[in-house]
């Protein structure tokens, strides 16, 4: 089976096993990621208290850990559910948003891969590259770094890391070991919205918590978020722009089935 259609077999999956996805993730988002976890046909649960994450988690399919807000508490709370789930063999999904922005998000980026050890890494290139070792471009949160050596990257740094790394950008780029899967879709305007990273990260843990092949969760959860982007732009008429295409791509991620993956997906 090639892997779009396994990847297209992880988006039934999911509709069928609702799983719970523990999220830990910034305030900005935390609304479109659980309502998208909701349209992919998760149940999410953003409960971030130091005193309850390890109960919490315990119940949970999939962790989803995102820095996009840090602060002392939320941290605190990142490591001890993280070392839970690891503990329980449940994986954990981790955004590594703005890392190299600031020493604390760079501290915290590398704590959380040293002491959890993250089943999947998604980011954009700035951020994998940073978590690489190397010199990129950040501004605020938001990546400026080109996509030059991408696929290399991101291999070099799954065998490292032990990991599933999906990098996000014009081409989408999944590893995992010697595998690789490029993944072509998506549409400019997913960038003119807040959260489409975010949204991505907890649509590739809703995958995660479905089924045992984290490459193919990895890719079925990207590809969703492009085609859902692109079948969205196609239903904006005149004078429709980023508002109503939020909307939409919430409907067409609600609408997603296997066969859709199938036939829009560009993945190779």
């Amino acid at each position: 089976m090639d892997i779009a259609r396994q990847a297209a077999a992880v988006i039934g999956r999911v509709r069928e096993k609702k799983p719970l996805i523990h999220h830990l993730t910034n305030y900005v988002t935390v609304n479109d990621c659980a309502n998208i976890a909701l349209a992919i046909g998760a149940s999410p649960v953003m409960a971030d208290d130091p005193a309850e994450v390890e109960e919490m988690v315990s119940h949970a399919g999939a962790l989803v850990l995102n820095i996009g807000t840090l602060n002392t508490r939320t941290i605190e709370s990142m490591l001890i559910a993280g070392k839970k789930a690891a503990a329980l063999g449940k994986p954990v999904v981790f955004d590594p948003v703005g890392v190299g922005a600031t020493t604390l998000r760079t501290h915290t980026a590398q704590r959380i891969i040293q002491e959890v050890r993250p089943s999947v890494i998604r980011g954009n290139m700035s951020e994998i590259k940073i978590l690489a070792g190397m010199n990129a471009g950040i501004r605020g949160v938001d990546s400026t770094a080109d996509e030059q050596g991408g696929e290399a990257i991101a291999r070099e740094l799954s065998r490292r890391l032990g990991c599933v790394i999906a990098i996000t950008g014009k081409t989408d780029v999944i590893a995992q070991g010697d595998k690789r899967c490029l993944i072509h879709n998506g549409h400019l305007m997913l960038t003119g919205i807040t959260g489409s990273g975010c949204m991505t990260t907890s649509l590739v843990g809703c995958c995660c918590g479905a089924v045992d092949d984290l490459f193919a969760a990895a890719v079925a959860g990207v590809a969703v978020m492009g085609i859902a982007g692109e079948i969205a732009q196609k239903t904006l008429k005149t004078g429709e722009e980023q508002g109503t295409f939020r909307m939409r791509l919430f409907d067409a991620i609600s609408t997603m089935q296997p066969d859709t993956l199938i036939h829009y997906g560009k993945i190779n």
